[in-house]
């Protein structure tokens, strides 16, 4: 519907819009950081490259999938040694990586400069904070960022006894030794190596991670750009918007609260938060446990605490929670304000009702939203769509831009 369909609502519609814009809503081609097509081009090569795991045969582009999202449609993300998509990838034997994969829409974009559920490497006062300390590759938290998985256990790099005797010591240099060993691999590709030395203007042989992290990051930021919504549309154009969707803007920006966290040009504040989800899977911590951000400042306050995700595409990368455990938009939604709702206790071990005794109390003191009915989180939802990419807007494939490359 129109503004002239919904006349009966023109005051709604205008709180709607100043909502959206004092709560950090711009234009979507505001916030895209200009790179280079042809350091862009040869980063989607890398991007789908098996090349980038150590001693495994999985490429950025095996859990970072167009179909799911440009995610993987899991609840915990399959590693090293995982073979097909989706549920075929589950049952593949590949290593598990005990939380939800994260979508790509956004990163390293402008302001977009915290990574990871546990915010493991952020921009502070114009300095890198991350697992490299004073040691960072770079003072680009987006390429920092790129320089992780592939030093990751069972993400990348395959776990067995000569890993675990030669590598895992969680040191730069065993992380440097890795990294330059793969940059060394992608020089001697025929292809890659080509690309790579022809467009940064150094020879095969002298190639070296820092250009593999600048290629894979431009990429990223390129093909993950935000694009046009119908929010975009709506605030920026008075396009459509129907009353399911009104009201559930309304809801967003008012009483349910969801704009407390949800804010800013990627509706996410890029703080740490506590939502008492299920917990599925082993846990970061093993044994059903993910103490979120408390494993990366070891404070006992960042128990439970993780990254509030964006919502750009929100209604298509489920499974949602940092371990993957809602399967619905909605019940996401009331893990907010009724999480006991999705859960059976009696069918829970005792430790794992206390697990989530201790989530709840620190859930309890965030600002949480008000109760809502059913259909208010339908009408949400209907809201969190028009926040999905218009459809119409021509934004290629990640198999097309690959194709392309080469």
């Amino acid at each position: 519907m129109s503004d002239h369909d919904l006349a009966g609502d023109g005051m709604r519609l205008a709180v709607l819009r100043e909502a959206a814009l004092k709560n950090g809503f711009v234009p979507a081609e505001s916030l895209e950081i200009p790179g280079d097509p042809a350091r862009q081009a040869v980063g989607g090569l890398i991007f789908a490259s098996p090349l980038m795991s150590l001693n495994g045969k999985i490429s950025c582009q095996d859990c970072h999938l167009d179909q799911f999202g440009s995610a993987d449609g899991l609840p915990n993300a399959i590693g090293v040694g995982g073979t097909g998509h989706g549920v075929a990838r589950m049952r593949s034997g590949g290593g598990i990586l005990p939380r939800n994969v994260l979508p790509f829409w956004g990163r390293g974009s402008k302001g977009f400069d915290t990574f990871f559920w546990d915010s493991r490497v952020r921009l502070v006062d114009g300095r890198v904070i991350s697992q490299f300390g004073d040691r960072a590759p770079s003072n680009d938290p987006m390429i920092v960022a790129v320089h992780l998985p592939s030093v990751e256990v069972r993400e990348m790099i395959a776990d067995n006894p000569q890993v675990r005797d030669g590598l895992v010591d969680e040191s730069v240099d065993i992380a440097a030794q890795i990294h330059q060993t793969i940059a060394r691999r992608f020089g001697a590709d025929a292809t890659i190596g080509q690309q790579l030395a022809r467009t940064y203007g150094v020879r095969r042989d002298a190639m070296e991670f820092a250009q593999i992290s600048d290629a894979l990051a431009q990429f990223i930021r390129h093909r993950f750009r935000i694009q046009p919504t119908r929010l975009h549309r709506f605030v920026f154009d008075r396009g459509p918007i129907s009353r399911t969707e009104l009201n559930g803007g309304i809801l967003f920006y008012g009483r349910g609260r969801c704009a407390a966290c949800h804010n800013g040009p990627y509706f996410s504040d890029f703080e740490s938060h506590a939502v008492a989800f299920p917990q599925v899977g082993f846990g970061k911590n093993g044994f059903g446990t993910d103490e979120g951000r408390f494993n990366v400042t070891l404070n006992p306050d960042d128990r439970f605490l993780f990254r509030t995700p964006p919502l750009y595409n929100v209604t298509k990368t489920s499974p949602y929670s940092h371990s993957g455990s809602i399967v619905r938009i909605e019940d996401a939604i009331v893990s907010h304000f009724d999480p006991l709702r999705l859960v059976d206790t009696k069918k829970m071990s005792a430790r794992a009702r206390a697990d989530l005794y201790q989530r709840l109390g620190v859930a309890a003191r965030e600002t949480l939203p008000a109760q809502l009915t059913d259909q208010e989180v339908r009408e949400l939802v209907a809201f969190l769509r028009m926040l999905d990419f218009d459809p119409n807007a021509s934004v290629p494939s990640t198999g097309a831009m690959l194709q392309r490359a080469r």
